[in-house]
């Protein structure tokens, strides 16, 4: 019977150890995916701590290319050969008044590619086909990967943030640097905010069309229309709202941030808003593909063998990366 190798936590806190099972047949709804590239994503590390519901053991990745190799009962719109994306929102119910009304983001009853159903530190995947989407052929594999959570969520964020000419990014990370790409292209102003000292960071940032980059601990230079929090660090909401002007908005775009400290009812006043991002929706996902290439976003990454997952998580988590970190099964370690 053929096998696939997959990269498995067992318990939060633990390590990835490599596994070799048999590959999995697609039910009904479903593709058999065989994955060429996984971003690494912080979701990940997350999960890897145990810091949001997951079920384990798991296989975890949630930023999967790769291409259709098997096709279950029911699927339509897709062919054997075909390259997918998969991405972190990997199953929705249908059924409830959230799925019914088109926000399918905030199911009842989802499913998470890479925290409750096994994900793409593997060489295959099984995924819902409801929840893949076809990729812009200008990029390669490792580039489309970051695409996929980093691009898709940070763009969710983005059109939250609303019509705002001046935008902040707090954390400088693989959804920033995507992001940055996008709004600099929208005609908008990028104001980068990273860790104190990271003056590589801060640099990274001006290449990309930032017209300022500095420390989270600075206020900015000029008074934000809205701001992005990727860090998952509480306590850059009270130092965004001080940033925002009167009737801007806070966007938590992570899934976890440490406790939001307390803050003046002043900062708040004025109509400002505090809003948090969760998962995606069909729509954002076709939105995004269909203008990311118009708007020429390049992918800054680092490959690793799938076998190194490990080593890509602790360079992810010490900060000591520029752009996105992605697993390729086969490469050479």
């Amino acid at each position: 019977m053929p096998s696939m190798i997959a990269m498995q936590l067992d318990a939060p806190g633990g390590r990835l150890h490599r596994v070799e099972r048999a590959i999995p047949r697609p039910g009904a709804g479903e593709m058999l995916v065989e994955v060429a590239a996984c971003g690494v994503c912080r979701t990940d590390l997350h999960v890897l701590d145990g810091e949001i519901p997951a079920r384990y053991p798991i296989v975890p990745g949630h930023e999967i290319v790769g291409h259709v190799r098997e096709i279950g009962p029911g699927v339509e719109g897709f062919a054997p050969g075909d390259r997918v994306g998969i991405p972190w929102l990997g199953h929705t119910c249908g059924v409830c008044p959230y799925c019914r009304s088109h926000r399918e983001n905030l199911c009842d009853h989802p499913e998470f590619t890479g925290a409750t159903r096994d994900g793409g530190y593997a060489t295959h995947v099984v995924a819902d086909a409801h929840y893949c989407f076809a990729l812009p052929d200008g990029y390669s594999d490792v580039e489309a990967a970051p695409l996929l959570c980093a691009g898709l969520i940070g763009w969710r964020a983005l059109r939250l943030a609303g019509e705002g000419r001046r935008i902040g990014l707090y954390g400088f990370g693989a959804a920033a640097h995507i992001l940055a790409q996008v709004a600099v292209w929208q005609g908008r102003e990028v104001y980068a905010f990273t860790k104190e000292g990271d003056e590589k960071g801060q640099d990274f940032a001006r290449s990309l069309g930032c017209v300022w980059a500095g420390a989270s601990t600075e206020p900015s230079p000029e008074q934000l229309d809205a701001a992005l929090i990727f860090a998952p660090v509480g306590a850059l909401v009270p130092a965004a709202l001080k940033s925002v002007g009167k009737g801007g908005r806070v966007v938590c775009a992570g899934i976890y941030m440490t406790d939001i400290p307390s803050f003046s009812y002043a900062d708040l006043w004025e109509e400002r808003h505090i809003l948090s991002v969760a998962n995606l929706t069909r729509e954002d996902g076709t939105s995004f593909f269909a203008m990311v290439e118009q708007a020429g976003v390049r992918t800054v990454t680092e490959s690793f063998a799938l076998e190194d997952a490990n080593a890509a998580l602790a360079k992810l988590r010490s900060g000591d990366l520029i752009g996105a970190a992605v697993l390729v099964p086969g490469k050479g370690g």
